[in-house]
């Protein structure tokens, strides 16, 4: 790899011992890479929002830089001030900070109806002390009416206060580029990180792109449904092909890759490994 970038690392808060030393072990073992930085993510359940809390705490006590996210969705302003007044006391200075998923079977959806708003409050209630991501959808968000209204959105957010933003994750490195020339010519200029989710099975995957509107390209489908049950090799192709993503966008000069860990550090530390080889 010819040019030296930084790297971060997203987990979810567990809510098992076991979780929690798995959390731990693989936090340990990608602390290897010097990560700018280890994200964790939020539920908009009480049980959930206070393992994101606990797991930030664990990370930042080891002595590595733990970012927590923070959900508008049925979020109260006076919860989310209870929040940044925590993270405050705890010497945080860095969120991730979105609208979040609307739980199962909830219809009431808190004070905050669009990230820009939640990105509007930290500030008003914070000024400067956070640094703040929100997230970028380079093949847009599922729920965007059109493109052109997905890019309006994420420049409102930008101009409420975000600092820089992490995309959702993509396979076809052309999206992000088409989407940074988009953000070029409306104005937007904060660091755009590609988000990189590594391969652990097909079923997985596709839930997940499903969810957030990721495209996976039909030769890429084909090919991991060929694998059928033989994961070690699925696993192989999927590192081949996610460090050719990254080869491809580094190549372009991204100034960092965040990937999604699901809490694992195998793959990624392979990943992380082809790269550092070349």
């Amino acid at each position: 790899m010819a040019k030296k970038i930084s790297y971060s690392f997203e987990f979810f808060p567990p809510n098992t011992p076991e979780g929690i030393k798995n959390l731990a072990d693989t936090h340990r073992q990608l602390s290897v890479f010097s990560p700018a930085f280890y994200s964790v993510t939020f539920g908009a359940g009480g049980h959930t929002r206070d393992g994101t809390l606990e797991a930030v705490l664990r990370i930042k006590e080891e002595g590595f830089n733990a970012v927590p996210h923070i959900s508008g969705i049925s979020s109260t302003k006076a919860e989310i001030k209870t929040l940044l007044d925590i993270y405050q006391q705890h010497d945080i200075k860095h969120l991730v900070t979105l609208r979040g998923d609307v739980p199962v079977g909830q219809i009431a959806r808190g004070e905050f109806k669009y990230a820009s708003e939640l990105v509007s409050f930290v500030r008003q209630e914070t000024k400067d002390y956070f640094h703040i991501d929100v997230a970028a959808y380079p093949e847009y968000h599922p729920e965007a009416a059109s493109a052109q209204i997905d890019i309006k959105n994420f420049k409102k957010k930008v101009d409420a206060g975000a600092n820089s933003a992490i995309t959702q994750f993509f396979f076809n490195a052309d999206a992000y580029f088409r989407f940074m020339d988009e953000c070029l010519l409306a104005d937007i200029d904060v660091p755009i990180i590609p988000g990189i989710m590594p391969i652990y099975n097909i079923k997985q995957l596709a839930r997940f792109a499903s969810n957030c509107g990721a495209e996976i390209p039909r030769w890429l489908r084909m090919k991991l449904e060929d694998y059928g049950d033989d994961l070690p090799s699925l696993r192989s192709f999927g590192v081949d092909v996610i460090s050719e993503l990254c080869e491809t966008l580094i190549a372009w000069d991204v100034p960092s890759l965040h990937f999604y860990t699901i809490n694992q550090a195998g793959i990624i530390s392979r990943i992380i490994k082809n790269l550092e080889s070349d």
